[in-house]
């Protein structure tokens, strides 16, 4: 490809972001999230792309929305890194798997299931996806800090919103249930887009990634009549991301 001054797709240039990177999917989300930094800046907005700069501790750490699914949340990952970032969160929504994953719950994944395309681009389908422990183990101390109930756990990552929603619908509808059904028997906490796409393209790029959600609904515990109530909130996610960076800052300082 044709080397550029600025990254093709986020607009951005050397200096523009911090090493520590927060990844919402939605553009909408990015201001919210600035306005928890010190001294944020709006950097670029380019297609999905929008980038906010400030600090936390006195640490330079941006915002950059990825949009919806893997071969966004990779480009983005890509450019972010090649101007220095190293150190990812990918703050977002997600739908529970299992039972004990309520609406409004707070899911940290440990790892993902690749039941999607872009990380085969980057290595074979053996290779697991795999949060960087230290990001994890961050995210879930800030959520249990803060109050939240946490889940632990690997969750699921797919390409097609609808093929998880109306899978009765789809050509390939038996091995969709089929899979579904096995990503219950084993423990999957809940289902989204990016985790696993990040999680081998950081891998591959050298640098750290983990990921915490909010839960938005759990079709499982609506099939077996149990409570459920639409939570859309998101604010204590990010909040969990940014807490979580915080005690990366710190955590890296000491091991400087």
């Amino acid at each position: 490809m044709q080397q550029l001054e600025r990254q093709y797709h986020i607009n951005c240039v050397p200096g523009d972001v911090g090493r520590y990177c927060i990844l919402p999917g939605d553009p909408g989300r990015c201001e919210a999230i600035a306005a928890l930094f010190d001294d944020a800046r709006f950097v670029s907005l380019n297609r999905e792309y929008a980038v906010y700069t400030g600090t936390l501790l006195g640490e330079k750490v941006s915002v950059c929305s990825t949009g919806i699914g893997g071969p966004s949340a990779a480009i983005a990952m890509e450019e972010l890194t090649a101007i220095g970032a190293d150190t990812f969160v990918r703050v977002g929504t997600c739908g529970g798997i299992d039972l004990d994953v309520r609406s409004g719950d707070i899911v940290v994944a440990t790892g993902a299931v690749r039941f999607e395309g872009t990380s085969r681009e980057y290595a074979p389908i053996e290779f697991p996806a795999v949060a960087d422990f230290t990001i994890a183990a961050a995210l879930a101390q800030a959520a249990r800090a803060m109050g939240k109930t946490c889940h632990t756990g690997i969750v699921q990552c797919k390409d097609s919103f609808y093929g998880q929603h109306s899978p009765g619908r789809m050509p390939v509808s038996f091995e969709l249930l089929n899979k579904w059904e096995a990503w219950k028997r084993l423990g999957v906490k809940a289902s989204e887009m990016e985790s696993a796409a990040l999680f081998v393209v950081a891998s591959a790029l050298k640098v750290r990634c983990g990921s915490c959600f909010h839960v938005v609904w759990n079709q499982e515990r609506e099939a077996a009549g149990l409570d459920q109530q639409m939570s859309e909130d998101t604010s204590a996610a990010v909040r969990v991301g940014v807490e979580a960076l915080k005690l990366l800052i710190e955590q890296d300082r000491e091991q400087a």
